[in-house]
């Protein structure tokens, strides 16, 4: 199966909405914004053109993570799937354009951004209730009441050369 796979740069329009399925997989969706700029040579200046709207959603951990990391204004590139989930109401035909992202960052030639490993385990409680529209989607119960299959890790050693070593503990 062929995909299309694409990425945006743009702004987050809308705050991320974590909400976790019925076999208790996370998914975050959110709106981008991309809006076209392009020198005007008859201005002498920058003009925006149009501007796209993105519905984007992740799963599991990249879900968890964006929640910690993302917000509402906040410049990002995004790397996913396109999807076409246009559709049709009272005669009217409704553009949609949805991307399953694979990856997501802060747009650094904007601001700084700092990286932090993720830790395992669920970290945010502040869960919204699913819509009714949303298949596959349950009431939301808060992260926290989750179960976790988290294992203990064992502690490793970085040798100069990159390779990892257990340490002796």
């Amino acid at each position: 199966m062929n995909e299309t796979v694409i990425t945006v740069v743009g702004n987050v329009a809308q705050e991320p909405r974590l909400r976790v399925t019925t076999n208790g997989t996370r998914v975050v969706s959110f709106r981008l914004a991309s809006t076209e700029r392009r020198f005007d040579r008859g201005l002498g200046s920058w003009r925006d053109g149009d501007t796209i709207f993105y519905t984007v959603t992740c799963w599991r951990n990249v879900a968890e993570n964006l929640m910690d990391s993302v917000e509402k204004g906040q410049p990002l590139v995004v790397h996913g799937r396109l999807r076409d989930g246009s559709y049709e109401k009272d005669g009217h035909k409704h553009a949609v354009f949805e991307i399953d992202a694979y990856a997501l960052g802060h747009d650094i030639s904007r601001g700084v951004s700092r990286f932090t490993k993720a830790t395992q385990g669920p970290s945010r409680g502040d869960l919204l209730l699913d819509e009714p529209d949303q298949p596959g989607l349950s009431a939301v119960r808060p992260l926290g009441e989750l179960t976790s299959t988290s294992t203990e890790m064992e502690p490793t050693t970085v040798a100069s050369d990159g390779a990892l070593s257990p340490s002796a503990a």
